[in-house]
């Protein structure tokens, strides 16, 4: 099921573009979406999340049109977003449980099951029963990551997942979104390119709303090939290299 965005574009209230005719076409796997702060990562995470409008333009996650059918696409959706607030008194079972009844899994037994399953499978098995106010910041970040699995998505959406997070944590996750995205669209917004280096089979550069490249890494890294050089040098000899 692939994922199909035409000329949306989106202006906020106090003049910002945010999206300037964006397009993108998102097979199946990890596709990484890169830029500064401010570029519009969020804003189209946001939109295809179904969390705001667009001014125009169309998205379609196979024949599910995104933008006016937001109910169907809620339920194919998981979305882990940059400020992932949790309730710090509750139990990681008992949240999840909550938000697997809230996703639609009704049946007591199935939804034991597949709160169970998820634990496991993000290695929070272990502290179940540890109220969330006492997680790390990793542990947060997977616990996320089990909500926005609920329901078998079809489109995962992570939003600066990695963002303060040590380097094994980093790695674990790393390997836990490579996991979940071998039949499914999951779209990685970030500013940290080793994230997309190591995870996407494609990705896109996008800066002031606008998309400038999109690809496969290899490809765009071969296209810049022999255009950037790298040198160790004095401060004081810092200015006159930049002048070139």
């Amino acid at each position: 099921m692939q994922l199909t965005v035409r000329n949306l574009s989106k202006r906020y209230a106090n003049g910002v573009q945010a999206l300037d005719h964006v397009s993108l076409t998102v097979p199946p796997g990890m596709f990484g979406l890169l830029g500064p702060n401010g570029a519009g990562k969020s804003t189209l995470m946001r939109t295809l999340a179904t969390l705001q409008s667009a001014d125009e333009g169309t998205a379609h996650l196979g024949d599910i049109d995104i933008l006016r059918e937001p109910d169907r696409i809620r339920g194919l959706l998981g979305y882990l977003p940059q400020d992932f607030g949790v309730y710090p008194k509750v139990t990681a079972v008992e949240l999840l449980d909550h938000l697997a009844r809230l996703k639609g899994l009704v049946d007591a037994k199935t939804r034991r099951a597949t709160v169970d399953a998820l634990l496991e499978r993000v290695n929070l098995a272990a502290v179940r029963k540890q109220k969330l106010g006492g997680f790390s910041g990793g542990m947060r970040q997977r616990f996320g990551i089990a909500q926005a699995l609920l329901g078998n998505p079809k489109l995962v959406i992570v939003d600066e997942p990695t963002a303060g997070l040590d380097p094994e944590e980093r790695v674990r996750f790393h390997n836990l979104l490579a996991d979940i995205a071998s039949d499914v669209v999951v779209i990685l917004s970030t500013h940290i390119v080793g994230d997309v280096e190591d995870l996407c089979s494609h990705l896109a550069v996008i800066d002031k709303g606008r998309v400038l490249v999109a690809g496969e890494p290899a490809a765009l890294v071969a296209a810049v090939r022999g255009r950037i050089w790298r040198k160790v040098v004095a401060k004081h000899e810092a200015a006159a290299l930049k002048g070139q």
